[in-house]
């Protein structure tokens, strides 16, 4: 497989507080350590990406802002490839606020900004890089249709697909995506909206996957947070990849580093299952650190 990994997706600021619970509908909340750190989940795997001795090539869109620059030099930093990251004149960059409760369970609001300006401009100017590419990643903060213009190009220059589809969308996922996905990465209650499986075990896994396969994507695979990541073995029964017990202290991009870790793997030349165990590694660690690409492991600590 070629080494070169094409992310397209979202860059965020974000910006987090600890609280001790959730706000309930009018409450206010006192909160403690606020802290911003770059996120977004297309440049969380970007990093995760590079991080981890990926060859990355990453595609967005940033405001010519405050933000936007400082995330610009932090994404060069990481030694990605940048060349495809646009900054908007008059566009905010995209921020996320993320409160963080005493379990390390979290939720996110996102105001995308640039991101929503993402172009099949962008994908056509990506295109060459997308060609030479082994495996295209993506997630759904960004528009659509700029999405399966890059899947096209990647499906029909032999490059694997791999879609992480979330934020899940309000309709179904588009056909004129998936028909390009090779590699659908939901989490158990993405796999659920898709399939109206609710995945609590092995057997409903099974079954949700096996409901994925049926809209054509090959290969499905479900993160399960704690519990590791559930697949299809070769001969189409439903397996657990277990995950590696830690103490959770924040949950932002967990799913992210998986993401990125897998796809590292596979390129590598890794099996399927391989890179699955490498992944819940990879995202075990994030877990035990504060902050969305602060808490992305470096290859050492993986491989």
């Amino acid at each position: 497989m070629k080494s070169k990994i094409v992310i397209v997706g979202s860059s965020n600021t974000d910006m987090v507080v600890r609280v001790d619970h959730f706000p309930q509908p009018g409450e206010t909340l006192l909160g403690t350590d606020f802290m911003t750190a770059q996120g977004g989940k297309g440049a969380n795997q970007a990093v995760a990406v590079a991080r981890l001795g990926g060859e990355a090539t990453f595609v967005c869109c940033l405001g010519n802002d405050a933000f936007g620059q400082q995330t610009l030099g932090q994404l060069k930093q990481e030694g990605m490839d940048t060349s495809h990251v646009r900054l908007i004149d008059g566009a905010a960059s995209g921020v996320a606020l993320i409160p963080i409760d005493k379990h390390g369970e979290n939720t996110i609001i996102v105001a995308s900004g640039a991101n929503a300006l993402l172009s099949e401009q962008d994908i056509q100017a990506a295109a060459s890089d997308i060609c030479q590419a082994g495996i295209l990643l993506m997630q759904l903060e960004s528009p659509i249709a700029p999405l399966i213009m890059a899947a096209q190009i990647a499906h029909e220059n032999g490059a694997l697909v791999v879609l992480n589809p979330a934020p899940f969308p309000k309709d179904s996922l588009p056909e004129a995506l998936t028909r390009y996905v090779d590699i659908i990465i939901p989490n158990e209650t993405e796999a659920a909206y898709m399939t109206g499986v609710k995945v609590t075990d092995l057997d409903s896994a099974g079954k949700a996957m096996a409901a994925i396969r049926q809209t054509g994507i090959p290969h499905p695979i479900i993160t399960a947070g704690k519990a590791g990541a559930y697949t299809l073995n070769e001969e189409g029964h439903p397996l657990l990849v277990p995950s590696f017990p830690v103490q959770a202290v924040d949950t932002v991009a967990a799913g992210d580093t998986f993401c990125g870790a897998f796809c590292v793997a596979l390129t590598k030349g890794m099996t399927m299952e391989e890179s699955i165990r490498v992944g819940n590694k990879a995202a075990s660690i994030a877990v035990t650190r504060q902050g969305a690409q602060p808490s992305v492991p470096q290859a050492w600590e993986v491989f």
